[in-house]
């Protein structure tokens, strides 16, 4: 689970993006970062999510908030899920959970009464030095782009 906490400097990482671009948390020094993880592409919750960020997308450009998804998806279906929704922002592939493993969002969660092993819908602010600004853990789906700002804002 997670053990990153407000201060911490953000686990570095390299991944590959939707395009096939490694993409590295150093490219974005200097810049606001909203490193979102998400379960599953196209999946209910995860469509919400990602599709309440792109209707919002402008308004996290005005306050310089760089978006970052990461969901245990290759490139292939991350691209997919790009087109089909139309998002704006960079969805980063994490199979081998490395960036996943990095940030602590991996663990045990329940549904209907089972217990097994997924991925935790979490989203860390990052600063422009590198440092954890927040954590949002069990973000609100519908209304993620403003609940970013707004713990920007705090």
């Amino acid at each position: 689970m997670i053990t990153l906490k407000k201060g911490d400097k953000a686990p570095a990482f390299k991944a590959v993006d939707q395009d096939g671009n490694t993409i590295s948390l150093a490219q974005f020094k200097g810049k606001k970062v909203a490193l979102y993880f998400y379960p599953q592409d196209d999946t209910p919750t995860c469509t919400i999510q990602a599709c309440n960020l792109r209707d919002n997308y402008s308004l996290l450009e005005q306050n310089s908030i760089e978006i970052l998804g990461v969901s245990p998806d290759d490139s292939k279906s991350h691209k997919k899920f790009e087109v089909k929704q139309q998002l704006p922002f960079t969805l980063l592939a994490d199979p081998n959970h490395k960036i996943i493993d990095a940030y602590g969002v991996w663990g045990e969660k329940q549904m209907f009464g089972n217990k097994y092993m997924g991925l935790h819908r979490t989203t860390f602010l990052i600063d422009e030095k590198g440092k954890i600004k927040k954590i949002i853990a069990k973000p609100k789906s519908g209304n993620h782009a403003q609940e970013i700002i707004n713990a920007w804002n705090s």
